[in-house]
């Protein structure tokens, strides 16, 4: 699955915004995001796994990464 679909799917489910996601992006780092850098780096799974942490962060998730067992 494309990372926006995953992300679009917690978005809908924590009841934000992708909008909401690129603001806290560029407060929590030293880029600046929009709507369209964000969906940009989503669509063509370019986006760091940095910017994913900060994602959790902003849906207040945590990214896990774990074995398959």
């Amino acid at each position: 699955m494309k990372a926006i679909n995953e992300v679009k799917m917690l978005v809908g489910k924590k009841g934000t915004t992708l909008t909401y996601l690129a603001q806290y992006l560029s407060e929590h780092s030293d880029k600046k995001y929009s709507l369209d850098t964000l969906s940009k780096k989503l669509r063509s799974n370019t986006i760091r796994y940095s910017e994913m942490q900060l994602i959790a962060e902003a849906l207040d998730m945590e990214l896990i990464i774990q074995d398959k067992n």
